[in-house]
């Protein structure tokens, strides 16, 4: 499986970098980390899907709102690469899911040895963090039309 976080890399790097990681099995319904924990490891998706999710105060109670779903090949828990390493979402397994478990301090390590593969880690991570940021702009964007529609429709009522 070619992993979005280690595109463009040799199939020794691959391994090297994957041999570095611990294989995790998430239960139905598991939580992989929760909005604030430290983020002290990243995790890529080999089976299952993980969730996305925003606990939100709506109504007097708090809910988990849907972000995104991640599948395999995928990566989750970037925040691991980026200070101040806290996770900035909260993950859960929809279904049993498999991921492979890399540790920040090993991964980096291993960047600082192989320069070429920390930098094709760095820009592979960069176009994860560039997805996340196109998903949160289109969902403000829609924000914004709904409350600029019901500001108008408010608008043409009074008049």
């Amino acid at each position: 499986m070619e992993h979005e976080l280690l595109k463009g890399l040799s199939s020794d790097e691959v391994e090297q970098v994957l041999a570095l990681g611990k294989r995790m099995k998430v239960p139905s319904g598991g939580s992989l980390f929760r909005l604030g924990d430290s983020a002290d490891r990243l995790f890529l998706v080999e089976r299952g899907r993980i969730r996305l999710t925003f606990p939100m105060l709506i109504r007097g109670h708090e809910e988990e709102v849907f972000i995104e779903e991640k599948s395999p090949g995928q990566t989750v828990g970037w925040s691991a690469l980026v200070p101040p390493y806290r996770f900035t979402l909260s993950a859960t397994a929809p279904l049993e899911t498999d991921v492979i478990a890399l540790q920040r301090e090993t991964l980096c390590a291993l960047c600082e040895r192989s320069p070429v593969v920390g930098a094709r880690i760095g820009l592979n991570l960069s176009f994860v963090v560039a997805q996340r940021l196109q998903l949160v702009q289109a969902m403000w964007m829609r924000e914004i039309e709904r409350t600029v529609e019901m500001k108008s429709a408010v608008a043409a009522e009074a008049r």
